[in-house]
């Protein structure tokens, strides 16, 4: 009478807390009766009759109570404290039922719907327990008791689906699926990973309940095999669920499970001839595994080593599945590597890792995937404040949008919420998003690449004049900031990282780091090393040994690497403002040098100079920097010996260049304090500073030297053009130092003129006189600066060429007198190089030579006996070492303003004589051409 009692009260939900009382008594008596007639071995047939008796109690409690139990249990809510105790019954109930309890349980359902509709809810009901556990964690023996007879319930419910619901006519899909799903969550639950307990707690689980993980794995793989024809139906549904057993650390269950992979590529295979929905769910799902913590080196190496064995017992499948197989190794190395890093406070390592894996999934053309890591890699930076990375990373993903009205298909992500439906609008907000970076990045150049885009939208396609409005003035605003705002060159840092102690995507790796704004090399080294605190530093430049390369331990190596700035044939033979030549120095690079002087030969103690050699290596990176990282991996290292010779002109270059740079940057912004002027002139023309080029010529310009050396009279004479060309830089920069020196300075500066006129007049007797026709610019405005172009040479050897006069003006056409005003503010507004301005120019046309001769004068470098004596010789060899001296396209005019001439040292300079003013304003019409 009590069973059907209990169970009517339990459906109704009356006297809750006295059934469940009621029901655990009854069960402990039972247990205790059932212990005890098994021990009953001296009275055998009493102990039976017992059993027999406990077995029908049983049967009945099964039959009446269990599926009232489960239901109840369901409809409980979680946080009612009655749910745990409707638990520990039913658990109580499935631990006294035996294998013949199971089967007539099964055999009393009146029909096979009901059945099927039992074991669906109670595969439900089951995962769900085993997902949010009733009872706490720390209750071992409780949730092992759980575990312990919910698996002896699947196994014995796995047997009926084999048995009732696997034929053509019976099969059920969704009733299979829920049993595996129900499988694999029995089998990954935290109750059962042994491995995150103490060593103690572990021996004392494995002693009392065995490794449940291992029979259920086992289990799971024979109900696969159960499957037959039927498999195909699970693909690539159940691709998930089997990955995330395999990754299970339990050996022997990875063993066991892996091979059910290359079932399911060989179902596939057979069927269609490829298993590509079996390789993208396992490369999405693989990605989501690995970042969630699961999978390690050995599952990637079993992962390989099975699959492998397995696909090479197929000939069909060989080479396909070898191809797959490297697919997703490459994945998970990337992945682990990825996972490593990924919660270091140093987010340096996890932007390399994310690089590594977006590009994979580039490809091998997975765009979702692709997309993710862009975002993941763009939010890291803007979380660094490395805005120019940012922009660079969202553009990547603006690149794959069209300008069209088509419905996005990637999904999106960030703020580009689902408002935007189409790429046309999702392209223009990620432009806007990259130009607002690019301009905290202090971009200008490369926000105004994506304005031009946006304005050609506005403008032809979409014909929104308000917004095209609107991107014109922000582009205005970038090209003001680029003239006016001051932008610190970034400093560039070679970086290897030698031993086998790193990670792969690191080990015995060099990498090119771009610096942040006036960034110390000490505070880089100090980021560099702090996720590393067992790394060494290495103090030699020169690549290391294979006694640190195969170490087990960890080397950083890091030194200061100089741009190599790639040829901007659009600036060539052009004067163009350093503040926007200066970007193009340190931006867009992918080249990166490091000069090592060392010594050869017998040593001079009084000049280094003779036997400073260079060792100067070059670094090619796989991208352009700056770029979507602020640093990438050298693809190839070069390495040329610069000659003590070669070595000087090059010195002697960059000083030119210097010279010119600070004149530019006085005459732009006269404000500008004086002293960088100061000590860079006078270092030059003072002895006693720095030792002048008298130690070059010490070195270089000796007949034992050029009787040694005769290979090296090209180089030497370029060495003498150089040093000629010093002087009227520094003349004019002496001008302008003199302009503007104070009261208290002026006695230095009357000093500095001193060694200039002994320092003018030993150059000008032994190298020739050099001079600069000033020139103005003729546009409006804008102001203009000094550059050495890359065929310097020619200003100095222009005599070997001829060089056609301008042509005969024609008279010019009659202006109105509207015109005549709006030209003569544009000649008051005309900028001018070294501060002349155009009325000067007119003035002092009267002492310039006479037309005649100077046709050919003014567009070219005249070379007498100096330089005559240098045709025929061998070309000179191919060295950046040419572009030390400027030139004007189509005429040999310096880019700084000025016509270059070139006078023979061993005459005096001819007097000067008249030229037409025609012919002159006719040669500055030419030059503005």
């Amino acid at each position: 009478m009590a069973v059907p009692l209990l169970q009517e009260l339990i459906e109704k939900g009356e006297e809750e807390d006295a059934c469940i009382e009621l029901l655990s008594n009854i069960l402990e008596v039972l247990y205790k009766a059932q212990k005890h007639g098994a021990g009953e071995e001296r009275h055998k047939d009493r102990g039976d009759t017992e059993l027999v008796k406990v077995k029908k109690h049983i049967q009945l409690i099964l039959e009446r109570l269990l599926h009232t139990v489960n239901r109840r249990v369901i409809i409980l809510d979680r946080e009612n404290t009655l749910r745990s105790h409707y638990v520990a019954c039913m658990a109580a109930i499935l631990s006294q039922m035996d294998k013949d309890h199971y089967s007539s349980y099964i055999k009393a359902f009146p029909s096979r719907p009901e059945l099927m509709d039992f074991l669906m809810e109670t595969f439900i009901l089951f995962k769900d327990l085993i997902g949010k556990m009733v009872y706490p964690s720390d209750w071992m023996v409780m949730n092992m008791v759980q575990n312990r007879e919910f698996l002896r319930a699947i196994n014995h419910f796995a047997a009926t689906l084999t048995e009732m619901f696997l034929s053509n006519s019976s099969f059920e899909l969704q009733l299979w699926n829920n049993y595996f799903h129900l499988a694999v969550a029995f089998l990954t639950q935290d109750s059962l990973q042994l491995e995150n307990f103490s060593q103690a707690k572990r021996n004392s689980i494995l002693a009392k309940y065995g490794d449940m993980r291992a029979t259920i794995g086992a289990a799971i793989r024979d109900m696969w095999y159960n499957l037959g024809h039927h498999k195909i139906e699970f693909i690539p549904s159940m691709v998930g669920p089997i990955l995330e057993m395999t990754l299970v650390p339990e050996l022997e269950l990875r063993k066991s499970t892996i091979p059910i992979f290359f079932d399911m590529m060989l179902c596939e295979y057979q069927l269609t001839e490829s298993f590509s929905r079996f390789e993208d769910e396992i490369l999405r799902k693989l990605d989501s595994e690995v970042e969630g913590g699961r999978g390690d080196e050995q599952y990637k190496q079993l992962f390989e080593s099975i699959l492998l064995s397995c696909c090479q017992r197929h000939p069909e499948l060989a080479k396909p599945g070898e191809n797959f197989v490297a697919l997703v190794t490459g994945l998970l190395e990337r992945l682990l590597d990825y996972r490593a890093v990924m919660n270091d406070e140093n987010k340096t390592y996890s932007m390399s890792c994310t690089v590594n894996l977006l590009n994979f999934y580039k490809e091998i053309d997975r765009q979702a995937m692709y997309i993710r890591y862009l975002y993941k890699l763009k939010d890291l930076h803007v979380s660094y404040e490395n805005y120019t990375e940012g922009a660079y990373t969202l553009l990547l993903h603006a690149r794959l949008l069209k300008w069209s009205d088509e419905a996005n298909t990637a999904p999106m992500q960030g703020l580009h919420s689902p408002s935007l439906h189409t790429q046309r609008q999702l392209k223009e907000a990620l432009y806007n998003q990259i130009i607002d970076y690019f301009d905290q990045g202090k971009m200008w150049e490369e926000a105004i690449h994506i304005c031009k885009e946006l304005a050609e939208q506005y403008e032809s396609e979409v014909f929104d004049y308000e917004m095209l409005s609107d991107i014109l003035q922000r582009e205005a605003k970038f090209y003001e900031k680029i003239l006016k705002v001051l932008r610190p060159s970034p400093d560039y840092f070679a970086v290897g990282y030698y031993g086998q102690g790193f990670p792969t995507f690191l080990r015995n790796k060099v990498f090119i780091y771009r610096g942040k704004e006036y960034e110390r090399r000490e505070d880089f080294e100090m980021q560099l090393l702090s996720p590393f605190p067992n790394a060494e530093q290495l103090k030699s430049t020169s690549p290391p040994g294979q006694d640190i390369t195969g170490s087990l331990g960890q080397y950083i190596q890091c030194f200061t690497v100089q741009p190599v700035e790639e040829a901007k044939f659009r600036f060539k033979d052009r004067s163009i403002p350093e503040q926007i030549t200066n970007f193009y120095k340190a931006n867009h690079v992918q080249k990166f040098s490091y000069s090592r002087p060392f010594k050869k030969g017998p040593k001079d103690p009084d000049n280094e100079f003779a036997t400073m050699w260079i060792e100067r290596t070059t670094f090619v990176t796989a991208y352009p920097l700056p770029g979507i990282l602020r640093w990438f991996a050298v693809t190839s290292t070069t390495t040329t010996i610069i000659s003590p010779l070669e070595n000087a002109i090059e010195t002697m270059m960059k000083t030119n260049e210097k010279i010119m740079s600070e004149i530019n940057r006085h005459q732009n912004d006269p404000s500008l304090p004086i002293n960088p002027l100061s000590m860079l002139l006078n270092g030059i023309v003072d002895p006693a500073v720095m030792g002048g080029f008298a130690k070059y010529e010490t070195a270089f310009f000796q007949e034992s030297y050029l009787q040694e050396h005769p290979e090296d009279e090209g180089n030497i004479e370029k060495l003498k053009d150089l040093i000629a060309w010093q002087t009227p830089l520094l003349a004019e920069g002496i001008r302008i130092h003199g302009r503007k020196v104070t009261e208290d300075l002026r006695p230095f500066h009357e000093r500095m003129e001193q060694c200039f006129m002994q320092l003018r007049a030993k150059v000008e007797s032994q190298y020739g006189v050099r001079e600069m026709v000033c020139f103005e610019d003729r546009r409006s405005g804008r102001p203009r600066s000094m550059a050495w172009g890359p065929d310097w040479d020619r200003l100095s050897h222009a005599g070997d060429r001829q060089v056609l006069a301008p042509p005969t003006p024609k008279p010019a056409p009659r202006t109105s007198e509207s015109e005549d005003r709006r030209n003569e503010r544009k000649e008051n507004r005309s900028s001018t190089f070294f501060g002349y301005r155009r009325q000067d120019l007119r003035q002092s046309i009267s002492e310039l030579p006479e037309p005649k001769e100077e046709k050919r004068r003014l567009s070219r470098n005249m070379t007498e006996s100096s330089l005559g004596s240098s045709e025929g010789k061998q070309p000179l060899p191919s060295r950046d070492t040419t572009g030390a001296q400027p030139s004007t396209a189509g005429l040999s005019l310096s880019p700084t303003g000025f016509g270059g001439r070139v006078k023979s040292a061993s005459k005096a300079p001819p007097l000067p004589r008249k030229i037409s003013p025609t012919v002159y304003e006719t040669f500055l019409e030419q030059s503005d051409a």
